[in-house]
C-alpha cells in the first residue's frame, strides 16, 4: 500500500486484538463482544475495568474484590501530592503527564512486566488517575485536597474529590456512564501510542504517560472542551435563529464545528446516544436544560446542511458542565476513564508480543547523491 493510500494509517490493520470490536457502517461497539449499549444501561465502570483486563464479566466475589483493590490504591502518595501543588498553573494534561509518570517511583512493581504483576499495576493506576485529575482540578481552583472516600464506587469517588460533597444518584450514575462509554476504542491514536510502547516492554506507566501524552494533541483530545467553548460562544439566551445562524456561518466559512464526524463511524457515534440523554436528564433535574437544547439544535442544523453526526465529545460537553466540572478538566477526565483501555492494550500487548516496527515509504531526493566537500559548496548551495 503506497502512502497516498495509507495516509494517517487509515484502513491499515496493525494488530489483532480481543478487547474492542468495531463496525463504523453500522454504528457497533462492543468491548470483549459485549455490546456498549448493554454494558452502558446494566454495567458499572469497575465491571467494564475487569472485564477489558480479562476479557470476560467479573463474578460478584471478583468485583468486590476489584472494588476493594480500587479502593485500597486511591489515596496519593504525599510526596505527588506535594508534587502537585508545586506545579506551575498551565495546561492540565501537562500536570497528569507528569504526575502519572512520578506515580512509578512508588510502585513497587514498576518495573515488573508479569502479567500478574501488570494486572496489580492496571488496578493502581486506573485508581490513582480518577484522583489525580479531581485533585489538580481542586487545586486549580484554589482548593486543598481531601481524601478519597472507601465506601464510595469509582464515579462517584471522582465527583466526590472534585466537589467535596457526595454526588447524587443520578450525577453518580451520568458518570459512570461517561466512563464506561470511554474506556476503549481499538487502536485510537493514544492507545496505538500506548501499544507501541509497550512493544518495547517497558513498563506500564510508561506506556499510560505515552497515551496521555498523545491524548494532549487536540486532534485527540480536547474536542470536547471546544464544544463547550462553541456553546458558551453562542450564549445560554441564543434563540434558534442564532445557533442557526452561527453554524452555517462556521460551515460557510469552512470552519469545523467540534463535536462532529468520526474516522471510524459512518453512522450515529453510539456513545453519543447515551451522552444525549444523560446530558437532557441532568439538565431538567438542575432546572436548566439550555445547553442540552442549544446541543440539540446545532445537531438540527448539523444534519440537515451536512449529514454528518454528533461524536462522542458533542454531548460529554453539556454532561460535564451540568456535573458542575470545570472546561478545562474535559480532556483530563478522558484519562480517568481510557486509562482502563490503555492498561488492557498494554497487558495484552505483553501477552504476545512483537516489537512494532512499520517501514516508510522513501519520497526524499534520488538515491545516490553525490556528496559535495564543505569547501566546494557554493554560499547558495542546496
Amino acid at each position: 500500500m503506497s502512502v497516498a493510500a495509507a495516509a494517517g494509517l487509515e484502513g491499515v490493520v496493525a494488530t489483532s486484538s480481543r478487547l474492542c470490536y468495531l463496525d463504523g457502517e453500522r454504528g457497533v461497539l462492543a468491548y470483549c463482544g459485549h455490546d456498549i449499549h448493554d454494558l452502558a444501561r446494566e454495567a458499572t465502570f469497575e465491571e467494564v475495568c475487569y472485564l477489558l483486563w480479562h476479557q470476560r464479566l467479573p463474578s460478584r466475589a471478583e468485583l468486590g474484590d476489584l472494588q476493594t483493590e480500587l479502593a485500597r490504591a486511591r489515596p496519593l502518595p504525599e510526596p505527588v501530592l506535594r508534587l502537585m501543588r508545586s506545579l506551575p498553573p498551565g495546561n492540565l494534561m501537562d500536570a497528569v503527564r507528569t504526575v502519572v509518570s512520578a506515580l512509578a517511583h512508588y510502585d513497587p512493581d514498576a518495573d515488573d512486566n508479569s502479567q500478574t504483576a501488570a494486572i496489580r499495576k492496571a488496578v493502581r493506576v486506573t485508581a490513582q488517575a480518577g484522583t489525580v485529575v479531581a485533585t489538580l482540578g481542586r487545586l486549580a481552583a484554589g482548593r486543598a485536597p481531601i481524601d478519597p472516600d472507601p465506601v464510595l464506587g469509582h464515579a462517584a469517588n471522582f465527583l466526590y474529590l472534585l466537589t467535596g460533597d457526595r454526588p447524587e444518584a443520578l450525577a453518580e450514575r451520568a458518570f459512570d456512564v461517561a466512563l464506561i462509554l470511554h474506556a476503549d476504542h481499538e487502536l485510537n491514536a493514544s492507545t496505538f501510542a500506548g501499544r507501541v510502547a509497550a512493544a518495547t516492554l517497558t513498563d506500564l506507566y510508561s506506556t499510560v504517560v505515552a497515551g496521555v501524552a498523545t491524548l494532549k494533541g487536540p486532534l485527540h483530545g480536547g474536542a470536547n472542551a471546544e464544544v463547550m467553548k462553541l456553546l458558551e460562544s453562542i450564549g445560554e439566551d441564543a434563540d434558534d435563529e442564532r445557533v442557526t445562524t452561527t453554524i452555517t456561518g462556521m460551515l460557510g466559512r469552512k470552519q469545523k464545528v467540534p463535536g462532529f464526524g468520526h474516522r471510524v463511524y459512518r453512522t450515529e457515534d453510539p456513545r453519543a446516544t447515551h451522552l444525549r440523554q444523560m446530558s437532557r436528564d441532568l439538565g431538567q433535574q438542575g432546572g436548566n436544560s439550555r445547553w442540552f437544547e442549544i446541543s440539540q439544535r446545532i445537531e438540527e442544523v448539523m444534519r440537515t446542511e451536512t449529514g454528518i453526526n454528533a461524536n462522542v465529545d458533542f454531548y460529554s460537553a453539556s454532561t460535564y458542565h451540568a456535573l458542575g466540572i470545570a472546561t478545562d478538566l474535559f480532556t483530563p477526565i478522558f484519562v480517568v476513564s481510557r486509562v482502563s483501555g490503555w492498561t488492557a492494550h498494554a497487558l495484552e500487548q505483553y501477552a504476545n508480543n512483537r516489537l512494532i516496527r512499520p517501514r516508510a515509504e522513501y519520497v526524499g531526493p534520488d538515491y545516490p547523491q553525490s556528496f559535495v566537500p564543505l569547501a566546494e559548496r557554493p554560499p547558495a548551495f542546496r
